[in-house]
């Protein structure tokens, strides 16, 4: 029984690793500008400080672009952590494993769409996913993986720009065409916060909204959702 269990559970994960390979993207312009802008990350840096503090445990950096995440959390990191990293776009995570060579911070980088990670159930302590669900294409299949292979208790945090109110929101909607085709898919109006705290997964344990960002990529919000005990 135990052993059948943990056979169906190594090939489901080599099922999502094929599938998501497959679905691997490349948007080498796209990565190559936010690699040349990477002097911004100082206006990140206290968000992803945030991020990453008191980490512990196994965590999965979701879609961890070139790697912003990985000085921070190489300044935090104790003997207890184990860091994984998934990255759909080629380039950027040729550049990721650059960084994470240069912060000297052990990594398993793999390849794959956050609708299907390639990892097992409850495997993990905490998922971090910074400025991503803007360019996830089906953002609450992404969730409901993140609620499968978080552990019962574990976290997600998250720092992601949403969809503002008012003529700020049209003024999204307007200009989304145009800025999903330059911006790697990011999508300017998307209600993340509304995805988060409906989902019966998870408790919210905070959600600060920051007047942070410049239109059209503003407002953004940072927060923990705690992954929920659910009953079978």
């Amino acid at each position: 029984m135990g052993s059948g269990s943990a056979d169906t559970s190594e090939a489901e994960t080599a099922r999502r690793a094929s599938e998501t390979t497959l679905d691997d993207v490349d948007h080498p312009l796209f990565s190559r500008l936010y690699s040349v802008a990477t002097p911004l990350e100082w206006l990140f840096a206290p968000h992803r400080d945030w991020l990453a503090t008191d980490l512990s445990g196994r965590v999965l950096d979701l879609g961890a672009g070139v790697g912003g995440m990985f000085g921070p959390v190489a300044e935090r990191a104790g003997e207890s952590l184990e860091y994984h990293a998934l990255e759909p776009d080629a380039t950027m995570r040729h550049a990721a494993r650059k960084e994470a060579r240069a912060v000297d911070l052990p990594v398993d980088i793999r390849a794959g769409r956050a609708e299907a990670l390639p990892y097992p159930d409850a495997c993990f302590d905490v998922v971090l996913s910074s400025v991503v669900f803007c360019t996830i294409e089906d953002p609450e299949r992404a969730l409901e993986e993140i609620a499968r292979v978080l552990k019962p208790g574990g976290e997600l945090r998250f720092f992601e720009h949403v969809r503002a109110d008012g003529w700020r929101e049209r003024g999204q909607t307007l200009l989304n065409p145009v800025w999903k085709r330059v911006g790697g898919g990011c999508t300017l109006d998307r209600d993340t916060v509304g995805l988060f705290v409906s989902h019966e997964a998870f408790a919210v344990e905070r959600i600060d909204r920051l007047e942070f960002g410049v239109f059209p990529a503003k407002p953004f919000v940072r927060g923990r959702l705690r992954r929920r005990t659910l009953p079978s």
